[in-house]
């Protein structure tokens, strides 16, 4: 019998990824620039939240927004209205974005003088996680109406991810979940990652985050 080889693709793929990733991630440092991967369940707030972010720090700092879908330019068309340089990027029906897909973006933007660029990835749980993107820092949101249980019940997400923002904290009172749990959650999945509860509607606890992304923007360019 012939010998023959056995090459496992999805490996293969995901270790030329990584490496594209960390190439990206060090020229961005180079460059000084904060690149962050923000992703979420579909209708957890990230429109919502970056266009609350960019009005509170826009005066401060120069932000640029990279916009993930498959399909429509909805969410673009938002963060335009504010201002922002955005792009849109369509996926093609792939539920994530990889390295390339991320520099390709990045070239279209043509935001070389931002000190902020937000990709906004698909909203999905599983596959975003799977693939780095090369941004610093993985954010996720997770709103109150999913429940405290997210962290058990999609792993990967929450291990990659640097801050959890429990966002719409203004119902808490209607639903069954329990933010000390879900602190615990996280922690178990990512211990001393950082979970921040807001309300991008209201503004509540947006503070807090609103200083994290200005030490972060800070410590990328020491």
């Amino acid at each position: 019998m012939d010998k023959y080889r056995v090459i496992e693709v999805k490996e293969a793929v995901r270790a030329n990824n990584d490496r594209r990733a960390a190439e990206l991630r060090a020229a961005m440092k180079e460059r000084g620039q904060l690149l962050i991967n923000l992703m979420s369940s579909p209708g957890s707030g990230k429109t919502t939240m970056l266009t609350r972010t960019i009005e509170a720090l826009a005066p401060e700092m120069r932000i640029a927004v990279m916009e993930a879908d498959i399909d429509s330019d909805v969410d673009a068309a938002t963060i335009s209205a504010t201002g922002t340089r955005v792009i849109q990027l369509h996926t093609g029906g792939m539920c994530h974005l990889d390295a390339a897909m991320c520099e390709q973006g990045l070239e279209g933007l043509g935001a070389d003088e931002a000190d902020l660029i937000v990709l906004e990835n698909v909203g999905n749980l599983v596959c975003p996680a799977e693939f780095d993107t090369g941004a610093a820092v993985n954010v996720t949101i997770l709103s109150v109406p999913e429940g405290d249980d997210k962290p058990l019940k999609y792993p990967l997400m929450y291990e990659v991810c640097d801050v959890v923002l429990v966002n719409k904290i203004d119902v808490l009172p209607y639903f069954d979940f329990d933010l000390d749990k879900c602190r615990a959650n996280v922690e178990m999945r990512h211990p001393g990652a950082r979970v921040i509860p807001i309300c991008a509607k209201t503004g509540e606890g947006m503070d807090e985050w609103f200083q994290w992304l200005r030490d972060q923007v800070a410590a990328i360019k020491a």
